[in-house]
């Protein structure tokens, strides 16, 4: 029964099914239902079958694909120091691990749109469009080049491997020979570009160029300090002011005693002028009594020639005699001369100069004369200082500016050295990446492939799993698309009714 015949009678599939038949299209189709569809569409299915399996075998016959491989290997075989203001750059000597994020790092690296243009440009992979191979449209350099970029992108597989420092690539052509090409190109031109990214090229000629300015600058600074010095006369400005500066303060230091010692002087000179005025300038220092022997010699033997010649006179005359009475009074007149000179001895006094007015003299003079002497040398003291100041203020104002220049020349050598280790360095560094002494390299390199990636067998399996799949696919879209009834169920469910009997397409 055709679809024709039961559109006539008002019938379509679109219509809403029943509910009894909705419960039934819950149910899932049977092994039966589905040999059922491709026993329908028998044919179909053999030439779709057919057909994928032999465009597969003429695919794989025609163009194998040929897979190369390469494996770089990261490791750490230098430190490059880091480019920076510093003197000195701390270096990790310890060798570190390779991280998990410098994997992905060169990972990326080796996907880089500049490296695969490079790669394109280098191995001819241009790619055209189907219109400009038809001839239809013409395709400009740049677009062949996106399109080669975009297939190279597409065949090259770059994976890490796992738990190591390597790198897994490969890459799939239709020539053994173009694959290991690829390959090669790609790891030059990786290993250009690693060094390019991880060391500027520019760094040996930016540190010989900021060296001789260094240089230059270091010599106009010395240059200045020698002129300050020649003008100034010093040679070390600080020194000179400390010295001066010392000198300043034993000068200060003398100045200070002496001044003490002229108020001591002048104090000293006033108590001795005390002193003096109260010791007289002459003492007696030895006082002697003594008889006068001549005086009593003569009065002695006076007395004793009177009493003789009394004696005498007694013999010839009278007691009353006038010449006895004389010569009486004469020796009592002795007697009393001797007794008055007995009474009145002869007194000898001798003076001298006083001691204590002699040494507070002597002293104060000696005061006198130091005094003089402290005022002079206090008065050169005064002058001294003042010249010693001047002096210290100069050097004081000269070590300012000197150290200012030697500021400048220190800073300015600090730069050229600086700029001079930093020139070395960047030298070396160019001296490795000359060398391909680098912190990746090729463990594996990329070698032809002598077989393709699948092999004959594997694509025939593959072909024929392929055309059984699209067999099977073909016939249920087929069956999908036939507007016909195929089963009283179907017709059953458009009639909203019960199909009573059905007969056969041969009897029909």
């Amino acid at each position: 029964m055709r679809s024709r015949e039961m559109s006539a009678a008002g019938c379509n599939r679109s219509e809403e099914p029943h509910p009894a038949a909705r419960r039934e299209d819950l149910q899932l189709p049977t092994l039966r239902d589905i040999a059922a569809v491709l026993f329908r569409h028998a044919k179909l299915v053999l030439g779709t079958f057919l057909t994928l399996l032999a465009i597969v075998m003429i695919y794989a016959w025609t163009a194998p694909r040929f897979q190369a491989h390469m494996k770089v290997l990261l490791r750490r075989g230098r430190l490059d120091p880091l480019v920076t203001a510093e003197p000195n750059t701390t270096l990790a000597m310890a060798r570190r691990d390779i991280t998990e994020e410098e994997v992905n790092s060169e990972v990326e690296l080796l996907r880089d749109q500049d490296l695969l243009s490079r790669v394109v440009s280098e191995t001819g992979l241009q790619k055209e469009g189907l219109l400009s191979r038809l001839g239809l449209l013409r395709d400009s350099d740049e677009v062949r080049q996106a399109r080669g970029i975009r297939e190279l992108a597409r065949r090259l597989k770059v994976d890490p491997v796992r738990k190591s420092n390597l790198i897994s690539i490969s890459y799939e052509a239709s020539s053994p020979s173009q694959a290991a090409d690829v390959l090669e190109r790609l790891a030059q031109a990786y290993l250009e570009k690693h060094k390019a990214v991880h060391r500027s090229s520019e760094e040996l000629p930016f540190f010989v160029q900021q060296t001789d300015r260094s240089r230059a600058r270091l010599a106009e600074a010395e240059q200045r300090l020698l002129a300050f010095t020649a003008q100034q006369g010093v040679v070390s400005a600080v020194t000179e002011r400390d010295l001066a500066l010392q000198g300043v303060a034993e000068l200060e230091n003398v100045h200070q005693q002496v001044t003490v010692a002229v108020e001591e002087t002048s104090r000293r000179i006033a108590a001795l002028k005390r002193t003096r005025n109260s010791f007289p300038p002459r003492s007696t220092t030895l006082v002697r009594t003594s008889d006068n022997p001549e005086l009593m010699g003569t009065l002695k033997q006076r007395l004793l020639e009177l009493e003789l010649r009394r004696t005498e006179l007694l013999t010839r005359y009278q007691p009353s005699y006038r010449l006895v009475q004389q010569t009486e009074e004469q020796i009592a007149q002795a007697k009393s001369a001797i007794a008055a000179a007995d009474l009145a001895p002869i007194r000898e006094e001798t003076t001298d100069k006083d001691p204590n007015y002699e040494w507070a003299n002597a002293e104060l003079e000696k005061a006198e004369v130091e005094l003089t002497a402290l005022v002079a040398r206090e008065s050169a003291l005064r002058s001294a200082l003042a010249s010693a100041r001047s002096r210290a203020r100069g050097l004081g104002a000269a070590a300012i500016e000197q150290q200012d220049l030697l500021r400048g020349m220190k800073t300015a050598e600090d730069g050229y050295l600086l700029y001079l280790r930093k020139s070395e360095e960047a030298r070396i560094g160019d001296a490795l990446d000359q060398r391909g002494i680098v912190n990746v390299t090729v463990a594996e390199p990329p070698i032809a492939p002598a077989l393709p990636r699948y092999s004959l067998f594997t694509t025939l399996l593959l072909g024929l799993v392929a055309a059984c799949l699209g067999a099977v696919a073909a016939a249920f879209v087929a069956d999908y698309l036939d507007p016909a009834f195929r089963t009283p169920q179907e017709l059953g469910e458009c009639l909203r009714m019960p199909v009573l009997a059905s007969l056969p397409k041969e009897i029909a």
